[in-house]
């Protein structure tokens, strides 16, 4: 089952980069644990396919429910996109949709709002380019996750 954040409740803001193919790097802050970065393989799709996105969360809340529930998110988040896109389903308005799988094999899935999310402007691309650069060579020096099997025994 995928991690929802409380049906996105709990993702307060953040920046995600898909300027360069093949790889998505960014930061989100989430309730309860802060912020959160990424570097993912993959794409995102439809028109933020090769752009910077930043979103803010105007339904975020910080709750103690958000504690125990996201204690063990993993932080930095590596992985692989499963979906993103701001127009994810042709039977649903448009809206943010977030959708990746971690190196661990975990699901994790982000749906905003409409409007709460959009492609950066090139004065913010230039005031997070610094930041993005720092995120994608720490995250790509880390070693590999281990990968977990469906046969393990904690396996969700």
């Amino acid at each position: 089952m995928a991690q929802k954040f409380a049906n996105g409740r709990w993702v307060k803001e953040g920046f995600l980069d898909n300027r360069t193919p093949g790889r998505v790097v960014g930061r989100i802050v989430f309730a309860a644990i802060g912020p959160v970065e990424f570097l993912l393989r993959g794409d995102c799709k439809g028109e933020i396919q090769g752009k910077l996105i930043t979103f803010s969360n105007p339904s975020f809340e910080d709750d103690d429910v958000a504690d125990s529930v996201l204690a063990e998110t993993e932080n930095p988040q590596t992985g692989e996109v499963s979906l993103m896109s701001f127009d994810p389903h042709p039977n649903l308005p448009p809206h943010p949709y977030l959708e990746w799988f971690s190196d661990r094999d975990n699901h994790y899935r982000i749906e905003l709002a409409p409007g709460a999310a959009r492609i950066a402007s090139a004065d913010e691309a230039r005031a997070l380019d610094a930041d993005l650069a720092d995120i994608a060579e720490r995250l790509a020096a880390l070693p590999a996750a281990p990968a977990k099997s469906r046969a393990d025994p904690d396996w969700v």
